[in-house]
């Protein structure tokens, strides 16, 4: 998935007849907004067929390329609410390029709908565009912008563009991994399905808000369903979700709370690039605190070829993708400034039952390619005709949002012993790692169907923490799963390391 392109499967849409007219809702003919106006919105729409999205645009508009579309400004003056001072505030993007479907926007006064219009004069273009026909060529998606980094500038906190995409910021943090409303049939070989949001409804803010109420409808092929996010930015930036999802076939394999990231090369995947730098991703790992108590890091990696894991649970106690290392010398980069980019933890609200976190490794000889993949995979297909809810909360910021008793794994380093062994150097953080007697602790390292040797457990006072070493044999080996912890007396004191080395 290119990132600059931000995923070609932006779907575009329709006016469907269910969405309110923009004449109605000037009116006030529209029925009062209400917490179930949305959902019952999605019900009607899996119970219609499927219209493919209406993607016409003037030519002038859909052969933009990425540069001219980017030329395309929102008028900061013309922002949503901009006048009345209130604690948020929308700005609006442009139809073009590969955005080429129309989001119906409306915003939410007293129970009131009303449209946002689209007005070509709240935009400023690029010179060499051309000229396209005036009218209500529409909106492609919003950003929302509040005061988080400081009491008297509005910072970008959160985007909603392109298919079911949308991505957020903690405070002092820019821009890296992204979340979808849903995935469906993701590495599969019938090809997967891109659901798209094609309405919005935003409520307005009261004038101490602390969040704002986002609401979407979401469309596809399979499925339609209903999106209430709550978001409160902040040192962690927070999403409430609440979903309600209509299937119009039974949908075997549903990507639930998906995020998208990406990892081009790392301390343990680097051999193949001749880089400055050293390390590119927006994400060093997956953790899991799964539902038997286990917390788990699985380091991320460029691979040569797909790599799928899953880790199957029951009522799991949350996962994300988390950029652990916040060290500039780790990457040397200042633009990207990868050190700054946002983790995201998925925390489910009450019990979601039998199934499995996801996760996906696609190859890449480019950092612009979003290709790590994870979400929540029930074991039962989300069957046809039929209402699902699902509740969770999306954290953006620095870290998961629970602390942690265990001492963490903060660095993967993976390098040659000869040709037939690897040396793995593993680094380890922790608060109660720091008093203990190294005499007490030792590393547990196990592998499928290779030799593990050479294990060393130390204290590393370079960083206050632990080191676990080991070297492991790979001759004639495709895959190895391994799985690594340390233990004081038998009890583990870190969290589970588990990694798939391949060739």
């Amino acid at each position: 998935m290119n990132r600059r392109q931000l995923l070609r499967a932006s779907a575009a849409v329709s006016a469907a007849a269910i969405l309110p007219r923009a004449a109605e809702a000037e009116a006030g003919t529209t029925p009062p907004f209400s917490p179930s106006y949305v959902r019952e919105l999605a019900r009607t729409l899996a119970t219609k067929p499927f219209e493919p999205p209406d993607e016409k645009l003037p030519d002038a508009l859909k052969n933009l390329n990425y540069d001219q579309y980017r030329s395309i400004r929102f008028a900061p003056e013309k922002a949503l609410w901009r006048d009345e001072k209130l604690p948020f505030e929308v700005q609006f993007f442009h139809r073009g390029f590969f955005y080429k479907n129309r989001v119906n926007i409306f915003q939410v006064v007293n129970r009131s709908v009303m449209p946002v219009p689209y007005r070509r004069e709240d935009f400023s273009f690029g010179e060499g565009l051309g000229q396209w026909p005036d009218g209500n060529i529409g909106f492609a998606g919003f950003r929302i912008h509040a005061p988080i980094n400081r009491p008297d500038y509005y910072d970008e906190v959160c985007v909603f563009l392109g298919a079911s995409y949308f991505r957020a910021v903690a405070k002092g943090q820019t821009y890296g991994l992204s979340a979808r409303g849903l995935a469906i049939d993701t590495g599969e070989s019938k090809g997967e399905e891109f659901p798209f949001f094609k309405a919005f409804w935003l409520e307005k803010p009261a004038p101490n808000a602390s969040s704002i109420v986002v609401h979407a409808l979401l469309d596809s092929k399979g499925a339609a369903a209903s999106y209430r996010f709550t978001v409160r930015p902040g040192q962690t930036t927070v999403f409430d979700v609440e979903m309600a999802l209509y299937p119009r076939v039974d949908v075997e394999h549903a990507g639930l709370a998906p995020m998208t990231s990406m990892f081009f090369f790392g301390p343990n995947d680097r051999k193949d690039f001749d880089d400055f730098r050293p390390a590119v991703h927006d994400s060093d790992g997956l953790a899991i605190f799964n539902g038997r108590g286990e917390q788990l890091w699985r380091p991320l990696n460029n691979p040569h070829d797909l790599q799928v894991s899953s880790f199957a649970d029951l009522n799991p106690g949350g996962f994300g993708l988390m950029q652990r290392e916040r060290n500039f010398a780790a990457y040397q980069d200042l633009e990207s400034s990868f050190e700054r980019r946002p983790s995201l933890w998925f925390e489910p609200i009450g019990d979601w039952g039998e199934g499995a976190v996801k996760l996906f490794e696609i190859p890449t000889k480019e950092e612009v390619h979003d290709n790590i993949a994870a979400f929540w995979q029930p074991k039962q297909p989300l069957t046809a005709k039929s209402e699902h809810i699902f509740t969770y909360r999306l954290h953006w910021g620095p870290d998961a949002p629970k602390p942690e008793a265990l001492a963490r794994f903060m660095r993967t380093g993976v390098g040659s012993r000869g040709e037939d062994s690897k040396l793995f150097v593993l680094e380890l953080m922790g608060e109660q790692l720091k008093s203990v007697d190294p005499k007490t602790i030792k590393g547990v390292v196990t592998a499928e169907k290779s030799e593990i040797s050479n294990v060393v457990t130390q204290p590393n006072p370079a960083t206050g923490g632990w080191r676990l070493s080991f070297q492991c044999s790979v001759k004639g080996q495709t895959a190895i799963e391994l799985r690594a912890f340390l233990a004081q007396n038998e009890a583990p004191v870190s969290e589970v390391w588990v990694y798939r080395w391949t060739p």
